[in-house]
């Protein structure tokens, strides 16, 4: 029979991870090779430049702008606070003046003779960025950050939503196929990594919002609900940035999936313990996953795991597709032709037919599919 290889989500139990930790700006690095690392220490910080504000105050102050600095009441480079009164013209007789107060907090960046205009800029934007992870800084990018090095569980997702966060695990439901809702949350949930089952409704994510959970993995999500959390469509899977408060890991699709038996075992397994959690996916180029990790003490041993982490697929395999038009889609392979296919980008690539839910086929490439575990 025919068989093909297909990349699938890590679920590591005890495996080497490295964390590339970098500002967005060339800053200060703080630790050094080889030094322990808890999650939270930071390793890096930086000052991000202030917005610049244009205003155009020879027009505010009714004035010629080659007289504007004679009715500033501040120089370029000058600190200036929200508010506070920056210029005032003569009026006429002593009425009809006109003031220019500061719109921002920051500095007097630059004054126009020309133009009239003053250039305000905020105060900069201090930045810093941690670990992550517990570990160990095995690399120092000058400048820029550091690589950190740990032994821990990994468990990858297909798509996410939301930023880093870090929390205890806490598991909420009492099977791999258990549907969380509203009513499932409570104040005990607070700042708590949340593992569910099968399902998340709409409503159990915005209750665990309300509640401060700091993030939910669940197996299934309805595509829908992303777009009315979100309030836009989501597009190409690129995520990372939003600003939900609780972050989301969708661990096996869009629907009501069941979470893969050996992911809720190894995270039961750590319950209580203190996970990282990012939600941050990149689907296309530079594939990056949302992901749980919870980190191993000093000294623990990784496991080479590489052989459950390439799968192998033949006809009547479990199979979720990763790219658009059918991303998040789970089906089961009903044919591997041989021949190349032209698809319609002109590209002749290796093709798999597979049948989804209700009996509809289609034609995929294989790149374009990942082996569930234990299909």
């Amino acid at each position: 029979m025919a068989n093909v290889f297909t990349p699938g989500l890590k679920v590591s139990e005890r495996a080497v991870i490295r964390k590339e930790r970098k500002l967005p700006l060339r800053g200060e690095v703080l630790p050094v090779t080889g030094q322990r690392l808890k999650a939270d220490d930071i390793v890096a910080r930086t000052s991000l430049p202030g917005k610049v504000f244009p205003v155009n105050a020879a027009n505010i102050l009714s004035v010629m702008p080659a007289e504007v600095t004679h009715v500033l009441r501040k120089r370029e480079g000058d600190e200036v606070a929200k508010g506070e009164l920056i210029g005032e013209s003569e009026g006429f007789l002593g009425f009809f003046r006109s003031q220019l107060a500061s719109p921002v907090e920051g500095t007097i960046e630059s004054i126009s003779k020309v133009s009239g205009q003053i250039m305000l800029r905020e105060k900069p934007v201090e930045v810093a960025i941690d670990a992550y992870v517990d570990g160990v800084v095995e690399e120092l990018i000058p400048g820029e950050g550091v690589v950190v090095k740990t032994v821990a569980m990994q468990i990858q997702g297909i798509i996410g939503l939301g930023g880093e966060v870090k929390g205890e695990i806490m598991m909420l439901a009492a099977s791999p196929d258990a549907m969380l809702d509203a009513g499932d949350f409570g104040g005990q949930h607070r700042g708590k990594v949340v593992v569910g089952g099968g399902f998340l409704t709409r409503a159990g994510f915005e209750r665990a919002r309300e509640l401060g959970v700091k993030a939910v993995v669940t197996g299934g999500f309805h595509f829908d609900d992303i777009r009315r959390i979100l309030g836009y469509e989501l597009g190409v899977a690129i995520t990372g940035t939003e600003k939900l408060g609780t972050t989301l890991v969708i661990t096996e699709g869009f629907g009501q999936i069941g979470m893969a038996r050996r992911t809720w075992e190894l995270l039961r397994s750590r319950e209580g313990q203190r996970a990282s959690v990012n939600g941050a996916t990149q689907i296309r180029a530079g594939v990056m996953r949302p992901e749980v990790i919870v980190t191993w003490p000093e000294g623990t041993e990784a496991v080479d795991e590489r052989g459950q982490e390439v799968k192998g697929i033949d006809v009547g395999s479990l199979i979720r597709c990763i790219r658009y038009p059918y991303f998040g889609r789970i089906g089961r392979v009903s044919a591997l032709p041989h021949e190349l296919q032209r698809m319609a980008s002109e590209t002749m690539v290796r093709v798999l037919e597979v049948e989804f839910e209700g009996g509809e086929r289609a034609v995929v490439p294989r790149a374009n599919v990942e082996a569930i575990e234990g299909s």
